[in-house]
């Protein structure tokens, strides 16, 4: 049989199969892409392939679809001319075949490799036909065009080698550069004058029948999907999915840095809300040193070769961006780094985000930076790892966190880049997601067939081996003039192979970067123009319903000059940016979401390429509507299977819980981000600042004492060392390390407390020229009365001041919402910003309230106004749409009932504070005869609600909630008398209602009744009348803090309220938690047969004492994290205690114990005797009782046996 001619792809892969990884070079896109397969083909039968840009392991089912496809391809070539010719390549299917049988997969830290695997095309069934020749050659032509590296480009990739700074070029070779430059400045300037007045007439590009759009997404990261729960709910769901086997917990590192995105030179290199600016710049650099320091000499071809990868297979690879040179986050690293977080195949419609597996696999065959990464597939494993954290919380460091959950997790994967080593041992924090339950496995098939390809000794002795030229602090130590020399700079020394092209910084054709902003027009005309594909609609319906909604976002479009050739006056090329100025925006877009299954989700860090043109006949426009029923078909069965990830529900599949630790949370949210508030209002305000951050935060009452001391302290040095000027943010820790470092040599605890400090960073020879400050998360924010340097530098976290905002009170009469709204008249400059405030007091306008609000605003829409009355939800929302408002509900902070978000305390004090009103202008006030039963009135406006419900329904409304202090924390409880008469009036008010509907209780049948009730609750509320005057928060307190709370959503700075108290925090030990009374019962009975026991226990008063009893499982100090965590599975279960026997001296006393089972599962103390302590002599440390057994063999305590043993039950729990 005659060997068939070998065409350019089966070529790539009879090569693949010779060279086994990590010396494999990339080959035929299609059959790089398919390494894929290893991951989800092996899982799921190889039954995918590529459909478009989608994932390469979508496969097609029939011939026709391909068909369909081509034609597609070359319909969209019809509506835009200019356009290079698409077809939508089809992947051989390949699978893998290894030499060796597979072994199973070793856990953790045992890192036994098995041989390199080898890909082998998958056998065909039955004989070469003519159909199967044709249709081969009919997919070898797209295959061929994405081969990774052509020879050409092989060779210009061997030529372009990285050249150190200093080394000298030949006097000739100068002197051809120059002319050559000259002439090309020269045809530059002619280029550059047809583009300006190109670019001044593009503004007047309009709109018409003929006119079309398509956008592509350009480069993204993950979408943020915000948790409907709290996090304390979030996890027990997490724990749920993981225990019935419908998910994986997985668990990653936070690093410390900002957002960079990487679409390949073409592609564009992004940062979190901007391009073309030094962040971007940066970012290009570390990608191109990583590449020096993995693949040394040959880092020029890789470097081209995978920026081909990306262009080719429209890939976006996103990562942690941390450097010393950017400004500081918790810690300055000790070297400069990226870690790769995702990697995202955008094709031409909804963009695929790779698994942790995929994108391991990815980072191990280009030799990319990857992540820690932990896997959690059991139900011990997972809670054992939420108790770990709260072990960890308020102490936790890179080395012990890290050694923890290694100990934990069922799967371990450490990064390339050793957190401790090149960033420090400050942890931002770790990520906890669910994925799909078969993660397990692909993560396991990855590892054994990708190994790692260097260690780090092996990469740092690699780069020894090869010049990787001045590093990036040298290189700005070296720029210091300006920004733009700094990224001339970079972008120069990362070489042309990485960074070919300029133009994103520099502009093009002797246009600079400012001449790339486009008209404010170009948002509207690709709104109006007709979509060429699904994907355009897709975007278009986002954009439309974002403005629609008045979210607080900027589309900035700015002229793509990678299209520069292709331009001309009706065919237009922008990048567009997706600017979202607040986290709000995403919740509330989420909330539609949920509304509109079909919506795109809303991505961080959004950059689309937008193309405007004009169609030359009216073919092209019925061709575009042809196609776009087609590709709605196709694309809309793409998203309804992607809607949920291998069977979870799209509610589940986003879970998601970022878990920081509190030495991270000192030096960025306690320290850095008070410093406005320490400089400008003082340590007074500061205190307040900090308390309440750690209020909201459920930090423990010892780290907060702890804390307050060591915070007064630094407000007193810095405020004594740097007087009234402000401490820059971007370089705070030149102050806050040393500081801390003394600090934490003061003692052991302050230590703890510090977490890790010393050998300090000195970045100011070598910080980047950053016009702007940058929030937590790398965004950029200008300095107040600086102009940003460049167009893609811009304010962040502020609302549009062209916005109004309505405060509005949906409670309860007595709640104090019109003293309060004199107050915020009458506090100087408002509420922070330059926009006015009113108020309305709806007992004092006449009509309809509503329409009064309605029409004031529409004569001044950008003020502020205090909607003095009690609000119902439904209007506010509805006149926010239609006046172009924010709106923020200020609520009295209540725990509730089962039933109502409000509790009795709280009624009680709304009626008493109404019962002592003269003359109110809406006549409820002591004079009224019914104000009793009007209060319940309203109380049951809100009946069947508890207070989760209540809050959550107006966050997923208006986004944010303002609670206002109402009741102490440390209040007596409510006196029986006042909650009987509550309970009365609400039991009458339900019976008036079943009745007579919301008539006047005068006018029904038990009308005597409200009579006698409305006096005995006067009679009994200003006979407690000391009590609900001492239980309630100081009103000028209570006014401080919800004004800085309004403050904060006047900027923009808008938080997720946690509508459930959280129990959880910095666990110690690990307990089953005995009641006091069945302990004490249990000794009586000890005491009845014992007369020595009974003369002991009434001696020290016992039952007086005995306030808690517990028996200790495991403690943090002694046993260690794990030890502790590794009881989560059972927290909150039922444990039998079996009691044995007494000891007990002078000095102590406790009892001898033996516990049962859970579900099965023995229970088992950490502890050589496990044991209750019940007593202890003044000065002893309930640890001594340990030695009691000992005591009693020497015949220093006292021993007596409890035969037949006594079994009391416990719950185990964390302390």
């Amino acid at each position: 049989m005659q060997r068939q001619t070998e065409t350019p792809a089966q070529s790539g892969l009879r090569k693949a199969e010779s060279q086994p990884f990590p010396s494999l070079r990339p080959i035929a896109a299609p059959a790089s892409a398919t390494w894929i397969n290893l991951i989800r083909g092996s899982q799921q039968g190889n039954r995918r392939a590529c459909v478009g840009g989608a994932s390469p392991l979508r496969r097609l089912a029939a011939p026709s679809l391909s068909l369909l496809l081509l034609y597609m391809s070359r319909a969209s070539s019809l509506l835009s001319p200019h356009a290079p010719h698409r077809l939508l390549p089809l992947l051989l299917p390949l699978r893998l075949s290894s030499s060796s049988s597979a072994a199973a997969m070793p856990h953790r830290r045992d890192r036994t490799q098995t041989p390199p695997q080898k890909w082998k095309p998958k056998a065909t069934e039955g004989a070469s036909s003519s159909s199967t020749t044709s249709a081969a050659a009919e997919i070898a032509a797209p295959v061929e065009r994405l081969t990774l590296a052509s020879q050409s480009a092989a060779r210009a990739g061997a030529t372009q080698l990285w050249v150190p700074r200093g080394y000298a070029t030949s006097t000739t070779d100068a002197s051809l550069a120059s002319a050559s430059s000259s002439a090309a400045a020269a045809g530059q300037a002619v280029v550059g004058e047809k583009l300006s007045k190109l670019f001044k007439e593009a503004p007047n590009f309009t709109v018409d029948n003929n006119t079309f759009t398509e956008a592509q997404i350009r480069a993204t990261f993950y979408p943020k999907f915000e948790n409907e729960k709290s996090d304390q709910e979030t996890r027990t769901r997490m724990i749920e999915m993981v225990s019935h086997g419908l998910a994986n917990l997985e668990v990653t590192l936070k690093h410390s840095g900002s957002l960079f995105m990487y679409a390949g030179h073409l592609g564009g290199a992004y940062a979190k809300n901007s391009f073309g600016n030094v962040y971007t710049a940066v970012g290009v650099f570390v990608l191109g040193r990583l590449f020096r320091e993995a693949w040394g000499k040959e880092a020029p071809k890789m470097q081209a070769e995978f920026n081909d990868f990306l262009e080719k297979n429209r890939i976006c690879v996103s990562m942690e961006l941390v450097t010393a040179v950017l400004g500081d986050h918790g810690q300055r690293p000790k070297d400069d780094y990226a870690v790769i977080t995702a990697v995202t195949e955008l094709g031409h419609g909804k963009p695929k985000f790779y698994s942790t597996a995929e994108v391991i696999a990815f980072c191990r065959k280009w030799r990319l930076p990857t992540n820690h990464v932990w896997l959690f597939s059991t139900r011990k494993s997972a809670a054992s790892f939420f108790a770990a954290y709260d072990a960890l919380c308020e102490e936790g460091t890179a080395t012990p966190v890290s050694k923890a959950l290694d100990e934990i997790a069922d799967i371990s994967v450490p990064g390339s880049k050793d957190h401790v080593k090149v960033q420090g041992e400050i942890l931002e924090g770790l990520v906890a997601r669910i994925v799909s339950r078969e993660s397990s496995a692909q993560m396991e098939e990855v590892l054994r067939n990708f190994p790692q390809p260097m260690s780090d000794g092996e990469v740092l002795s690699y780069a020894v081996d090869s010049d990787l030229g001045p590093s990036l602090r040298e290189i700005c130590a070296a720029n210091r003039s300006d920004e733009k020399q700094q990224i001339k700079a970079l972008l120069e020394n990362v070489g042309a192979s990485m960074c070919p092209d300029h133009s994103d910084w520099f502009g093009n054709s002797g246009l600079d970067a400012q001449s790339r902003n486009a008209d404010k027009s170009v948002v509207t005309n690709f709104l109006q123009a007709h979509p060429t594909d699904y994907a355009t609609k897709k975007l278009q319906e986002m954009i439309r319903l974002m403005k629609q909604r008045h979210f607080p976002a900027a589309f900035k479009c700015y002229w793509n000059y990678h299209k520069i050739d292709s331009l001309s006056n009706d065919n237009l090329y922008y990048k567009m940016v997706i600017h979202v100025h607040s986290d709000s925006v995403f919740r509330r877009y989420q909330q539609e979401m949920r509304k509109n299954q079909g919506l795109w989700p809303l991505y961080r860090g959004f950059f689309i390429d937008v193309n405007l043109f004009k169609a030359n006949n009216k073919k092209a426009a019925d061709l575009s509507k042809d196609g776009e029923t087609l590709l709605r078909n196709i694309n809309g069965a793409l998203d309804s299977n992607s809607s949920s990830v291998d069977g979870l529900a799209d509610e589940d599949s986003n879970l998601m819980v970022k878990l920081k630790f509190l030495t991270y949370k000192i030096r960025t949210f306690l320290i850095r981000n008070g410093l406005s508030t320490l400089f400008k209002d003082g340590p007074s305000a500061y205190r307040t600042y900090y308390l309440r951050q750690m209020k909201n935060w459920g930090t423990s009452a010892g780290k907060q004492k702890e804390l307050s001391k060591m915070l007064d302290e630094w407000a007193v040095y810095i405020r004594r060392k740097y007087g009234n000027k402000p401490l820059s943010s971007s370089t705070y820790l030149s102050e806050a390390e040393p500081f801390l470092e003394q600090y934490a040599k003061r003692s052991p605890a302050n230590q703890a407390l510090i977490g890790a400090a010393g050998n300090l960073v000195q970045t100011e020879n070598f910080l980047a020229i950053l016009d702007s400050e940058r929030d937590e998360e790398g965004d950029l924010q200008s300095e107040r009365g600086s102009a940003p340097s460049s167009p893609s530098l811009t304010p962040v976290d502020v609302v549009p001041k062209t916005e109004g905002l309505i405060v509005f009170f949906p409670g309860i009469p007595g709640c104090a919402k019109s003293a309060l709204c004199k107050e915020i008249l009458n506090t100087p400059g408002g509420l922070g910003d330059d926009r006015p405030l009113h108020s309305l007091m709806g007992d004092l306008i006449k009509g309809r309230y509503w329409q009064k609000v309605a029409e004031e605003r529409k004569k001044k829409p950008a003020r502020i106004t205090l909607a003095d009355k009690n609000a119902p939800n439904e209007e506010i929302e509805d006149m926010c749409g239609a006046t172009k408002a924010a709106a923020v509900p200020v609520i009295p902070d209540s725990d509730g009932t089962d039933s109502n978000p409000f509790s009795l305390e709280a009624l009680a004090v709304f009626m008493f504070r109404v019962l002592q009103r003269v003359n109110h202008p809406g006549n409820l006030d002591k004079a009224s005869p019914n104000a009793g039963y009007v209060l319940l009135m309203f109380y049951h406006l809100y009946d069947g609600k508890n207070r989760r419900e209540f809050e959550n329904e107006l966050y997923e409304r208006f986004g944010s909630v303002v609670k206002m202090p109402l009741l102490k924390t440390d209040r007596a409880p409510l006196p029986g008398d006042v909650k009987a008469i509550l309970d009365e009036g609400i039991s009458l008010f339900r019976l008036h209602q079943s009745r007579h509907g919301r008539a006047e209780p005068s006018k029904g049948s038990y009308a005597k009744e409200w009579a006698q009730w409305e006096q005995r609750l006067r009679k009994i509320l200003f006979g407690n009348a000391d009590y609900l005057n001492s239980i309630q928060v100081p009103f000028d307190l209570a006014v401080k803090e919800v004004l800085e709370q309004l403050k904060a959503v006047a900027k923009g700075d808008l938080k997720t309220p946690d509508t459930v108290k959280r129990k959880f925090g910095n666990i110690i030990f690990a307990a089953v938690r005995l009641t006091p009374s069945d302990i004490m019962g249990l000794l009586r009975k000890v005491a009845e047969k014992n007369t020595e026991v009974n003369s002991f226990i009434n001696g020290i008063k016992l039952e007086d004492c005995l306030k808690k009893a517990h028996v200790t499982l495991a403690h943090k100090r002694a046993h260690g994290v794990a030890a502790v965590a590794s009881y989560g599975i059972h927290q909150n279960q039922e444990v039998p205690v079996s009691f044995n026997a007494l000891y007990y001296s002078d000095k102590m006393a406790a009892l001898g114990a033996q516990l049962g089972t859970v579900n099965g599962e023995q229970i088992n103390s950490r502890n050589e005797w496990p044991h209750s302590t019940i007593w202890t002599a003044p000065g002893v440390a309930a640890k001594e009782a340990n030695t009691l057994p000992q005591l009693a063999a020497e015949g220093k305590a006292k021993l007596v046996p409890i035969d037949p043993p006594i079994t009391i039950s416990g719950v185990l729990d964390f302390y």
